[in-house]
């Protein structure tokens, strides 16, 4: 996803997606056992992605908290 996506997503939205993320990251990861995946690089944006949605997600609590 783009950075620009990713900061217009809520709190709920990103919560979902990066649950998503990381079930779909562990689905690669169990499949990877039994053959290896045509994209490699499928891991790298996966961790990549939830990377970028946590911290908005931090952001996004930071500032309810400093607004309340």
């Amino acid at each position: 996803m783009k950075k620009y996506e990713i900061a217009a997503m809520g709190k709920k939205e990103l919560l979902e997606k990066i649950d998503e993320l990381q079930n779909r990251l562990a689905d690669i990861n169990f499949y990877k056992a039994i053959e290896l995946p045509q994209n490699p690089m499928v891991f790298r944006n996966s961790r990549r992605d939830i990377a970028r949605m946590m911290t908005q997600l931090r952001k996004v609590e930071l500032q309810e908290n400093t607004n309340a």
